[in-house]
Order: structure tokens, then sequence, then C-alpha cells
């Protein structure tokens, strides 16, 4: 037993030494353009901590005028503070958004329309994962509704407005665990059989199947679209599960920075020549595959095809197309 535990101890202490190698390995890659931008108009959500809130710190570092939208103004107005103070660019802007909520949606963009002519980039990045269950205000589960639905509706929402700004970006963030992610329509709502994870899983593998189909019906405007996985990242996100708050504190030396997850996400709203990879899903600011099993649900066209009552309902309230 004690030969056991020094051999355990020697492994443990090994792995910590070769951390930072190990963790320059994980890191994946880094953003590498250097384009700037002035004039360019950008929405980011979930940007008041982790991985949103270094994506908008560099973004306005290049001069963008960057909107954070968050459901906390006051932590977002922190950290608006804190970037501008950090880049020097006073246009860094804080708006109410609570994407569990389809009237803050309708709400935000509303304001944001009437405030601006011009969106060059929309990063879709907040989220929720390992939520107890739980509901949005309009009835849909929480992952599903926050993570998906609600970035959805906004993109909706704001389309028409890309569209007059092109060349413009939509940036999904996703997560690689979509590949242990089902579309099952027969229970959208995990009201038969809920696994907080795998509720998570399903609703990143909804934003691959997203990214897919509306870079599909965008071909020719001039708007494309990607989706990211950002890594194994130290952030918020993890706050409902004690097990992954655990875990990640005890592999800290292995697990990404929020200023390294967020690289991806520049890579895809900024490198130069991408356009034709829109659709495609991105991890370590490279193009990935996305396995088979996932790919099957793209002939679903998913969300424009879930059609259970209460997604159809929420299709048809909104005005989308189907």
């Amino acid at each position: 037993m004690l030969v056991v535990l020094g051999l355990l101890t020697s492994f443990l202490s090994f792995l910590y030494v070769i951390a930072p190698s190990i963790r320059k390995f994980f890191a994946g890659g880094v953003c590498r353009s250097n384009v700037q931008l002035p004039g360019k108009v950008v929405v980011i959500t979930g940007a008041n901590t982790g991985i949103g809130k270094e994506t908008a710190r560099e973004l306005a570092r290049r001069g963008a005028r960057v909107y954070i939208a968050c459901r906390d103004v006051l932590k977002g107005e922190s950290a608006a503070s804190e970037i501008r103070a950090d880049t020097k660019n006073s246009q860094v802007l804080v708006r109410k958004l609570d994407l569990s909520d389809t009237k803050s949606i309708r709400a935000f963009a509303e304001g944001f329309l009437a405030e601006e002519k011009q969106l060059h980039i929309l990063i879709n990045n907040a989220g929720v994962m390992m939520c107890p269950y739980s509901k949005t205000a309009d009835g849909f589960e929480t992952h599903l509704g926050v993570n998906h639905l609600g970035h959805f509706l906004l993109t909706h929402l704001l389309l028409e407005r890309l569209k007059e700004s092109t060349p413009s970006r939509v940036v999904n963030l996703s997560s690689v665990v979509h590949h242990a992610g089902k579309i099952r329509f027969h229970d959208l709502q995990g009201e038969k059989r809920y696994s907080r994870g795998f509720a998570y899983c399903h609703s990143k593998l909804a934003n691959v199947l997203f990214t897919r189909e509306l870079a599909r019906r965008l071909q020719g405007t001039g708007v494309t679209t990607y989706a990211v996985h950002p890594g194994v990242v130290s952030s918020e996100l993890i706050r409902h599960s004690f097990l992954l708050c655990l875990l990640w504190r005890i592999f800290s030396p292995f697990v990404k920075s929020a200023w390294e997850g967020a690289q991806t996400s520049l890579h895809c709203a900024l490198a130069e020549g991408l356009e034709p990879l829109s659709g495609k899903y991105f991890r370590c600011v490279e193009a990935a595959r996305v396995f088979s099993t996932s790919l099957y649900a793209v002939r679903h066209r998913a969300p424009w095809a879930l059609r259970p009552d209460l997604v159809a309902k929420f299709v048809r309230d909104n005005g989308i197309q189907v």
C-alpha cells in the first residue's frame, strides 16, 4: 500500500513539474490576425466575464465599438470599465440581455437597431452548464433555451443589420462535447429523462447544426458563420457543478485561461480568407471534423426543424422563417 501511495505521489509530482508544457500543448493555437477594427461594431453576449470578456477586450483593443450584452448589468459595467481602462477605447458599451426571456432578447435587439446602423461581428458567447432542471421564462429547458434558442432568436433579429454591413460574421460558441449530444425530438424538454451533463451536450450540438444551416441559408449574402470549441477553460460556466469545480481546481495547471479560451473565437471573428469555411466547426484555431453520429442530425436542419408543438410555437411567435 505504501509503495502504491509512493508511486502515485511521485506520478502527481511529475505531472505538476511538467504542467507548463502540458498546458502549452492543450492551450491550442493563438489568433494570428493583425486585422484592426476602427469603425466596426461588435456584439458579444455574456462578455461580462470569462471567455467573452477576453474576447471583448481584444476586439476593443483593435478599435471596435463593442457591445457587452449580458444579464447582470452591474457586472457588465465593471467589465466594461476595466476594458476601457486597459484598451483606452471608450466605445465599450453595456446593454441588458437575458437570453432566458424572449422579451428581453427582443428589447435588446430593438434598442441596438435603434442605436446602430451597422453590425459587423456577432459573437454568441453566453451560456449555462450543468444546471439543475429548470425552464426559461418561455417554458424551455434552460440549456436548450439559453445556449441555443436564445441565440437563435437574437441572430434572427439582427440578421438584416448583419446583411447590411457585409462582410460580417456570426460566431457561435459550441463545445467538443457536442459529439455526445443528440437532438431528441421526442423529449426536447428533458421531461421524460433529464441529465444536466447531456442537456448541455444537446444544446451545443444544436449550435453546431444551427451554424451549418445558417451558413447554407446565407450563401452569397456576405455574412459568414462559424461554430467554436474554446477548450477546457477556467471560467464561471462550471459554477453549477461542485464536482467540476473541484476537478478544475485540482487540475488547474492543465486548464486553459480565459484568454487562451478566447483565441478560437477571435480567429473566427478576425482571420482573413475564412469565408470559404463558413458553417464549419473550429477548435484550436483550426477547422475540425464533426463526428458522423452528429452529422446525422444535420439532415433535420435544426433548429428550423425542431417540430414539437412548443418549439414550433417559438418559431411561429417570433416570426422566424422555416
